[in-house]
């Protein structure tokens, strides 16, 4: 499963995609998570199976979704990123691929 974080530089994500890859680990799950900034997307959806925005670039989820009609994207629970809850993070990308 490859998973893009999106944020406004790609830096904010970092913790929080560390913090995924922990929990994924702990359930044996094979997953490749990378964080980018949303001026990126187009570089790197591609390849992502879900996009996942942070809260702070919500006002671009109608653009990334004309991007990628067929992939699932969705805006990070603002109080799941706010704490950096990996497991929530993941779970719920985990649920929108199994959509």
């Amino acid at each position: 499963m490859n998973i893009l974080l999106v944020c406004a530089a790609g830096m904010s994500t970092s913790l929080l995609v560390n913090r995924m890859n922990e929990a994924a680990k702990k359930e044996g799950i094979d997953v490749h998570i990378e964080a980018h900034p949303v001026s990126s997307v187009a570089s790197f959806g591609d390849a992502a199976d879900v996009i996942l925005l942070g809260p702070q670039v919500r006002f671009e989820l109608k653009n990334v979704i004309k991007m990628y009609p067929d992939k699932p994207v969705e805006v990070i629970n603002m109080q799941d990123y706010g704490m950096m809850n990996g497991q929530k993070v993941l779970d719920r990308a985990k649920a929108l691929l199994n959509k």
